[in-house]
């Protein structure tokens, strides 16, 4: 297995994560996690580099799967990793040519069957912060016995971890990111931004030139967000909210998706959340919002999808409001009516949407963050009494049985 990896970024020490003091963050349970969410931009950067100066490795190893006329390409991970080919597969589906589909680990080791077949040959693009998930090598085993051929590309932020070391193989290539990105809090920030950037430029790999603009401009909209808007999200963190919903339309979904995830996980389920597109929030599930709820709305730079967004912004306006409305885009029409708006850019819209995905979640991260020191939890480890950790536990791998597609219990 070839591996390919970075040198480590030059750390920030600076005195101050999130305008906390290092002695506060300590104190408070988290360190990790502020020193995580504020390098992202830096990583970000790190990222570019890695895989520009890899791009003749990526390059060539991709060349030689798509050569298969019949080739599948799965995305895969579990929970954040997992919404990671959420937002990828259309990437991949447009620039492959290839049948694409994002499915869970969690998903293909309890029903393989439903998307390994014994005449398929398929590149399985695994994502994982540490790689130690029973479920990530039990899905590459569940691929390699169930096609006719696997081709395995792993995006891992750990070099130390089950998936990036496998075993050696022509068939299969890990890719490491930035060590900095092997998040030592519980809740995933920089190893998601970081993941998602790596496959968007893997998808691009053999243009990936082209996007360096994409990713200065990418860096520059974190670093609005972690040198601009932190007291504000601050303040926002300090309401009295009991749920949140976020709402993203296209790749944006799946960042609604990962930030109702942060805000849920580091609050240890106080805030109970949802997310949702803006279009199928009216079906149905815009019920849940009432007086006590946090509306953050991840608005699509592309104009025609913004008009159903807009329309969607003034029917909450005009019935149930929620507590606090947050609008996050590159530029926001001025006639909006938010109470809060974040936006990006100086009112040009240049960042591609699948980009934009990146760091549109840095807001949930920072409300998530200043809402467990407010309700007295650990970011670091929000969750006293161990529901959830780091890496999940407690998950027995059963093996499956060779040729049975119709199990009965």
């Amino acid at each position: 297995m070839q591996k390919l990896s970075g040198t480590p970024l030059k750390q920030n020490y600076s005195r101050h994560k999130l305008g906390m003091s290092i002695r506060d963050l300590r104190n408070a349970g988290a360190l990790h996690t502020a020193e995580e969410i504020s390098q992202q931009p830096a990583v970000w950067e790190r990222t570019w580099e890695l895989l520009l100066e890899r791009k003749p490795e990526i390059d060539r190893f991709l060349q030689m799967t798509y050569a298969h006329p019949s080739l599948n390409i799965v995305l895969t991970g579990a929970g954040t990793s997992a919404y990671i080919g959420n937002i990828l597969r259309p990437s991949f589906q447009r620039f492959t040519q290839k049948n694409t589909w994002a499915v869970a680990t969690t998903d293909l080791v309890t029903h393989p069957h439903e998307y390994f077949h014994e005449q398929d040959i398929t590149l399985l693009i695994s994502f994982a912060r540490s790689g130690n998930s029973p479920e990530s090598l039990a899905a590459i085993r569940l691929a390699e016995s169930l096609n006719q051929y696997t081709y395995h590309l792993i995006v891992t932020c750990n070099a130390y971890g089950d998936l990036a070391n496998t075993g050696n193989s022509d068939n299969t290539l890990c890719v490491l990111l930035p060590p900095e990105t092997n998040d030592k809090g519980l809740a995933m920030t920089s190893s998601f931004t970081a993941m998602l950037l790596a496959g968007l430029l893997i998808a691009r790999i053999t243009q990936i030139e082209k996007y360096e603009s994409q990713v200065t401009r990418l860096c520059n909209y974190g670093n609005v967000l972690l040198s601009n808007l932190v007291d504000k999200l601050k303040e926002v963190a300090k309401l009295d909210f009991k749920r949140a919903v976020f709402l993203g339309s296209g790749p944006l979904q799946g960042a609604a998706r990962e930030s109702q995830l942060k805000l849920q996980e580091l609050t240890s389920g106080k805030v109970i959340c949802k997310y949702d597109s803006f279009l199928g929030l009216r079906h149905g599930p815009k019920v849940v919002i009432d007086s006590t709820t946090l509306i953050v709305f991840l608005f699509s730079n592309s104009a025609y999808t913004h008009r159903y967004e807009a329309d969607l912004v003034d029917s909450i306006n005009h019935t149930e409001r929620g507590l606090l409305r947050i609008g996050i885009a590159e530029s926001i029409d001025d006639e909006m009516s938010l109470d809060l708006k974040i936006e990006l850019s100086n009112g040009d819209t240049g960042l591609e949407e699948e980009f934009l995905a990146v760091c549109s979640v840095l807001p949930a991260q920072i409300i998530a963050f200043f809402k467990a020191i407010q309700l007295k939890l650990q970011p670091d480890s929000p969750s006293a009494n161990g529901i959830i950790s780091r890496v999940v536990q407690g998950v027995t791998i059963y093996p499956y049985p060779a040729n049975n597609y119709n199990l009965n219990p």
